[in-house]
C-alpha cells in the first residue's frame, strides 16, 4: 500500500523539521502535539524553515505555500486515526512513547504503519506494547532534517519485509539516503559516535589537551566539520548524557559510560549551544571555549 498521509507526534525540532520534508514532498501531513502552546510553536517553527528557504533560493514562495497546504495541525490523537504512517518524535522516554503507540494501535487501522524517531531507545520496546509489532520500525532523521541527508531505518526481529520496505521507499520519497540497521541501542551512527564524544571528554578529564586543542587536532587531522566537544554542543551535552545513560544500560560496556565531567557539566545546566553555555561560550559572534 502506498503512503499518502502521514502523522508527525511532537512538533519540536526534530518532530517539526520531519513534518515540513514529508510536506515539500508532497505528503499529506498531520501535527499533533499536547496542547495549543505547543502547536503554535511548531507552526511557527515550521513556517520561519520554509521562510527562510525561500529567501536562501532553495525553495520557491509557490511550493512553499503548496506544502503549508498540506498541513493539519492537532491536539487530538484521534486525528491520526485515517494516518498511513505515524512517526512519534516526542521526549526520549519510554512510558511517554508507549502510552502514545497503545493509544494509537486503538486508534488506527491495520495498514497503518508506526515508526519511531528515537536516537537510543530500542523500537522492540515500544513495538512490543502494541498488537502490530510487525508493522513497526524505527525511522530515525538526523539534526537539521531539512538538511541532513541521512535516515536511518530500523527492523526489529518482528518487522515485516512488507513494512520494512514500505518505510525505506518512503525515506527515498523525501529525497533522503536510508540506510538499513538492525534494532539496537544507538543503531548505527550512535553506536560509532557517542563513545567517540565520550572518550574526548575522558581524556579532556586526564589533561590530554584542551577543548580548543582536541577540536582543532580531530577537524585538522581527521578531516572532521568540527571536533568532539563543538559537536557535544550542537548535539546538546544533556542530550548526550541521557543517550550514553540509555547505551550503556543496554549494553553494561565502559565506553558508553557518561564520564563524571560530563554529569557535572549537566548538573550546571550548561547543555550546549541551545543554553548559551556548554564546553563553549555561545554569547558572542563566535564561540569561545571555557575553562574546564
Amino acid at each position: 500500500m502506498n503512503i499518502s498521509t502521514v502523522g508527525v507526534v511532537g512538533c519540536g525540532l526534530m518532530g517539526s523539521g520531519i513534518a515540513e520534508i514529508a510536506a515539500k514532498s508532497g505528503f499529506a501531513v498531520k501535527v499533533r502535539e499536547v496542547n495549543a502552546d505547543a502547536l503554535a510553536a511548531g507552526e511557527k517553527r515550521i513556517r520561519k524553515s520554509m521562510d527562510r528557504a525561500v529567501a536562501k533560493e532553495k525553495l520557491s514562495a509557490e511550493d512553499r505555500d503548496a506544502a503549508w497546504a498540506r498541513f493539519t495541525f492537532t491536539t487530538e490523537v484521534s486525528d491520526l486515526a485515517d494516518c498511513d504512517l505515524v512517526i512519534e518524535a516526542i521526549v526520549e522516554e519510554l512510558e511517554a512513547k508507549n502510552e502514545l503507540f497503545v493509544a494509537l494501535d486503538e486508534l488506527c487501522g491495520e495498514n497503518t504503519i508506526f515508526a519511531s524517531n528515537t536516537s537510543s531507545l530500542t523500537i522492540t520496546d515500544m513495538a512490543a506494547a502494541t498488537q502490530r509489532a510487525d508493522r513497526f520500525v524505527g525511522l530515525h532523521f538526523f539534526n537539521p532534517v531539512p538538511v541532513m541527508k541521512l535516515v536511518e531505518v530500523v527492523r526489529t526481529i518482528a518487522t515485516s519485509d512488507e513494512t520494512f520496505d514500505r518505510a525505506f521507499a518512503f525515506a527515498k520519497a523525501l529525497g533522503k539516503v536510508p540506510i538499513a540497521a538492525k534494532d539496537n541501542s544507538g543503531f548505527v551512527v550512535n553506536l560509532l559516535l557517542v563513545p567517540y564524544m565520550l572518550d574526548a571528554i575522558r581524556q579532556l578529564e586526564r589533561g590530554v589537551a584542551s577543548v580548543a586543542d582536541i577540536d582543532t587536532g580531530m577537524a585538522l587531522g581527521c578531516g572532521y566539520p568540527m571536533g568532539p566537544f563543538l559537536l557535544c554542543d550542537f548535539v546538546g551535552i544533556d542530550t548526550l548524557y541521557k543517550i550514553s545513560e540509555i547505551m550503556f544500560d543496554e549494553y553494561r560496556e565502559e565506553r558508553y559510560a557518561p564520564p563524571p565531567l560530563l554529569k557535572r557539566i549537566v548538573t550546571m545546566g550548561r547543555y550546549g549551544r541551545k543554553t548559551g553555555m556548554g564546553f563553549y561560550d555561545w554569547s558572542g559572534d563566535e564561540p569561545v571555549p571555557l575553562p574546564i
